[in-house]
């Protein structure tokens, strides 16, 4: 950790490093801030008559972002940093008790409580977006548990519920939409463990049985009441695909019900970014591109409000330019949320990478 201390003139040491910019009379700087300095400059400060300055200690945290900055980049990131939009945010105690009633669900699919458990928790994650007028979502803060199911639950439900809010859905939409995102997979409560955590390729006979889970879950769920339609084709059809490649029915775009529309951008993208027993996850970069690539597909309404929902590098993250720079993010763009605008730490370079043509060759790995 670096630490600042203020010390004498005469007590410095060469190799130690400035904290401070000096300035000769003229007003030129005599000593940049992060330099190491020699006994030229010790000698040079005595005769400005400079008693004591700041010098920096210890090693920079990795996990500091701004420890890294060279004095030129932190004053390019003080100038252009820009808060990323309000985004949902789970305190400690919500996101323990929305981790708690999520594997309350899964272990007790046939409880007369099922219904009010789930509704419980969509009024948690309603009330984290509302909290702060939310509407963005950064996948990578919730962590509500470390199990697959549950995460993914979670995490389909709260993409889910952002999306809708972008289409402006009614709240009461929005809360429903949550609901069914966090029953959405309740069917595979019924796949034999052995193909649910399988190590490696289903075969076809089993990827058939796979297949079966929304089926499943519709069956468990449509004799409840309290339940309604909406939620129960959300359920059905989050599989379905709009050019009728889908599952369980093959259907295309105008027999799938909005809320499976929404649903499936938000499972697909969560599945391609989680890591599984059978396949590694895909950097966000490479399933936001896979996700674009399946236009013919998935709603493009749906993509268009997933565009503007989803931050990827949330300000004031490191990131590692194709160039070979590491760089900070200081401002995002809802219709770029590949291409933020970062500061190089080293060079102080700022890089627009939505609209600077220059930038165009440069990636975010």
């Amino acid at each position: 950790m670096i630490k600042r201390r203020y010390m004498r003139t005469r007590q410095l040491k060469p190799g130690m490093i400035i904290d401070q910019v000096i300035k000769d009379p003229t007003g030129r700087n005599l000593v940049v801030q992060g330099s190491a300095i020699d006994d030229y400059i010790i000698s040079s400060l005595l005769k400005l008559g400079i008693m004591s300055v700041y010098i920096r200690e210890g090693n920079a945290d990795p996990d500091d972002p701004d420890a890294i900055l060279s004095p030129k980049a932190a004053a390019m990131v003080k100038q252009l940093r820009t808060d990323d939009r309000s985004k949902v945010t789970l305190s400690d105690s919500v996101r323990q008790r929305v981790s708690t009633g999520v594997q309350y669900i899964f272990n007790n699919t046939n409880s007369e409580e099922l219904t009010q458990a789930t509704n419980q928790i969509a009024d948690s994650l309603m009330e984290a977006i509302n909290e702060n007028d939310a509407i963005a979502v950064d996948i990578s803060s919730l962590k509500t548990s470390d199990e697959y199911t549950f995460k993914h639950s979670v995490d389909v439900a709260t993409i889910s519920m952002i999306l809708a809010k972008q289409m402006k859905l009614p709240d009461n939409e929005i809360h429903d939409i949550g609901v069914s995102g966090l029953l959405h997979d309740i069917g595979k409560t019924m796949i034999p463990n052995e193909i649910l955590n399988k190590p490696g390729r289903l075969t076809d006979d089993e990827f058939n049985i796979m297949k079966k889970h929304s089926v499943y879950g519709y069956n468990m769920l449509k004799d409840r009441k309290d339940l309604n339609n909406s939620i129960l084709m959300g359920v059905l059809q989050h599989h379905e695909r709009i050019d009728g490649t889908g599952y369980p029915l093959g259907f295309d775009a105008p027999k799938i019900c909005q809320f499976a529309k929404i649903l499936s951008v938000a499972d697909v993208y969560d599945a391609l970014v989680t890591k599984r027993p059978y396949k590694d996850a895909l950097s966000q970069r490479d399933a936001v591109e896979m996700l674009m690539s399946m236009t013919n597909q998935l709603d493009i309404g749906v993509m268009r409000a997933f565009m503007s929902s989803m931050i990827l590098y949330p300000v004031d993250s490191i990131v590692q330019l194709s160039n070979g720079e590491k760089a900070r993010v200081v401002k995002n763009s809802e219709y770029y949320i590949l291409r933020p605008t970062v500061v190089g730490v080293d060079s102080g370079r700022v890089y627009n990478l939505g609209n600077d043509l220059k930038c165009a060759s440069i990636i975010i790995l």
